[in-house]
Formats: structure tokens, C-alpha cells, sequence
């Protein structure tokens, strides 16, 4: 198997735990044998300082680009500022000379910049969905996965999905015995199950323009545990069936049903993390009639069982 050549771009300001994935996953150190030859590239080659305030000395241009297997932009600082035309001109030439071309985390939106993402899937750091989406609306941005290769473009979550779409690289190269291999020298999975859905917060609207909906919504929340329809909550709300459905959705943009789901499983998340209580209590305290309905809705809507949830959030078996 011949060496893969990877350039991986480094800029000023830049992330030392966003560099150091690649720069340790394709690296000598982490594998029997050399895989990888790494480039360190910059717009102008130099002593590069990090945020952090360590540094790496980058010995190569962006001409590199075009010569190599892989370019990989393991970060950028600012979502908000359009890179260099120097840089974009590179990212396309490389593509065009048939590198892949990754972006991890806010990488991707380098990528985007550059056009390269117009028409693709992509991934990034879910806190970064509503600026992704105003600025490249012809891109298709799935939040559901940890990373994400359409057609030689890969781009990953948010920071330690970047470990796991590295790994994706080297078993797509060399592998699953050495991506394995690399994996349990690291001491990570070398394969993560799920996505990033679990860590988005859907938080549920307390307020709203409506008055008479906002008592609604107080009462709903205070009242979680207790079984609910639209008639009882019409009379409350003294309205008519018809005028509080038409109402509450125009006010919160979700059903009656839909909000009240939204807000137990919200409560059941910081149960969950919070409370040393058994699953069948918090489907109770959250207002679910069953246990069974309450697993269902909670991985319908999060990807995960309450119990892994749990797992993840607490570090806890229970």
C-alpha cells in the first residue's frame, strides 16, 4: 500500500485540539508503519500561533493542495469572515485534482465558502446550524450524524467528532484491522454509534406574542404530570376547541400535542441527568401515561434509549 499524502491547513489563531487530531491520527506515532506523509500548509509559511499559545511551524504553501490524496481544514475562528481568495482558489484546485477535501467542525464552512458544497451533504457543530444555513442555502445540512462523505467531501461535527471522522478516513483507506488498531491505541471506539442529535437542545417556548396562549402555557407547565386534551384546555382557556388549536399554533408553531410531548421529554432529560430515579419514575414524573410511550417518544426524538442518555450525560449504568 502505497503512503497517502495528507496536507492539513493551519492558520493563525487556530485550534491546538482541532490540529493535533489529524496531525496525531496521521501521524508515525499511532500506527506499525508509515501510512500517511503529513504537509502542515499555510498561506504563507511561518511559526503559526495558537488561541492557546502553543505553536507549529508550517514549512508548506497552499500550493501543496493540488499534489496531495487529502486536504483537511481542521478549523476556522470566525463563521462570519470569508477566507482568502487564495485559499478558496486552493480548496477548488485541489478538488478539481481529485483530493478529498475534509472540513472538520467549523472546517466545513470553509469548504462551503468555496463552493465546493453546493448541491452536498454536510455536516458541522450543531450550535452553528442557523448560521450555516442562512449563509449556504444550497447546501444539505445533516445534523444527525457525526460526519458526513458525499462524494469525496467529508465534513464532521462539533470537536471529538473529528476524532471519529478521521477514523472514517483511515479505514476508508487502509482498512478496518488498522483503523481498529489506531482506534485502541487511542483509546476510543473506532466506531461511535449514533450522531450528534442527542447534544442539540430543543428548547421549548415559554412565551409568545399571545396572552391568552402564555396562560396556557404556564398552566401545561405546571400541570406536566396530568393527562391533557383540547376540550379541558379550551375551557380553561376559555376559548372555543377550534380557536385554541388555531391560536396555539400560530403562536408557538407546534400543535398542543406536539408542545406538551416537547416539554415532558424536555423535563425528562434533566431527570434523567439530575435525579437518582429509575426510568419508570421519570416516564411518571414527566407526564407520560406508560414507560413503553416514554421510550418510544424520547428515541423517536433524541436517537438514544433514557437509559443511554443517562449513560452519556451522567456516566452512569443505571
Amino acid at each position: 500500500m502505497s503512503t497517502i499524502s495528507v496536507a492539513i491547513l493551519v492558520t493563525q489563531g487556530f485550534s491546538t485540539y482541532h490540529v493535533s487530531v489529524p496531525l496525531i491520527l496521521f501521524g508515525d506515532t499511532v500506527s506499525e508503519k508509515r501510512l500517511f506523509r503529513r504537509l502542515l500548509c499555510a498561506e504563507k509559511p511561518a511559526l503559526i500561533w495558537s488561541n492557546e499559545g502553543t505553536a507549529i511551524q508550517v514549512d508548506h504553501g497552499l500550493e501543496v493542495f493540488s499534489q496531495v490524496d487529502i486536504v483537511i481544514v481542521p478549523f476556522w475562528e470566525d463563521v462570519r469572515k470569508r477566507p482568502s481568495r487564495a485559499l478558496l482558489n486552493a480548496l477548488v484546485k485541489a478538488r478539481e485534482a481529485g483530493a478529498q477535501i475534509v472540513g472538520l467542525c467549523l472546517g466545513t464552512f470553509v469548504l462551503a465558502y468555496a463552493g465546493l458544497l453546493n448541491g452536498h451533504m454536510a455536516a458541522t457543530h450543531w450550535e452553528y446550524e442557523e448560521h450555516f444555513r442562512a449563509l449556504f442555502p444550497s447546501v444539505q445540512l445533516n445534523l444527525n450524524e457525526l460526519y458526513v462523505d458525499d462524494n469525496g467531501l467529508i465534513t464532521s461535527a462539533g470537536t471529538a467528532a473529528a476524532m471519529d471522522c478521521c477514523l472514517y478516513i483511515i479505514r476508508e483507506h487502509c482498512g478496518s484491522r488498522i483503523a481498529n488498531q489506531i482506534a485502541r491505541r487511542m483509546v476510543t471506539p473506532p466506531h461511535r454509534e449514533g450522531g450528534q442529535a442527542q447534544y442539540i437542545t430543543h428548547p421549548v417556548i415559554q412565551k409568545t406574542a399571545d396572552s391568552r396562549i402564555n396562560m396556557v402555557l404556564d398552566y401545561l407547565r405546571l400541570n406536566l404530570q396530568k393527562p391533557h386534551d383540547i376540550n379541558s384546555l379550551a375551557e380553561y382557556a376559555s376559548m372555543s376547541r377550534r380557536t385554541l388549536t388555531r391560536h396555539f399554533s400560530k403562536a408557538t408553531g407546534m400543535t398542543v400535542v406536539e408542545w406538551i410531548t416537547a416539554a415532558r421529554l424536555h423535563r425528562s432529560q434533566m431527570l434523567l441527568e439530575n435525579m437518582d430515579i429509575s426510568i419508570e419514575q421519570v416516564a411518571e414524573q414527566a407526564g407520560f401515561q406508560s414507560t413503553a410511550t416514554f421510550r418510544q417518544n424520547f428515541r423517536c426524538r433524541f436517537d438514544v434509549s433514557p437509559t443511554e442518555w443517562r449513560r452519556i450525560f451522567r456516566g452512569t449504568r443505571k
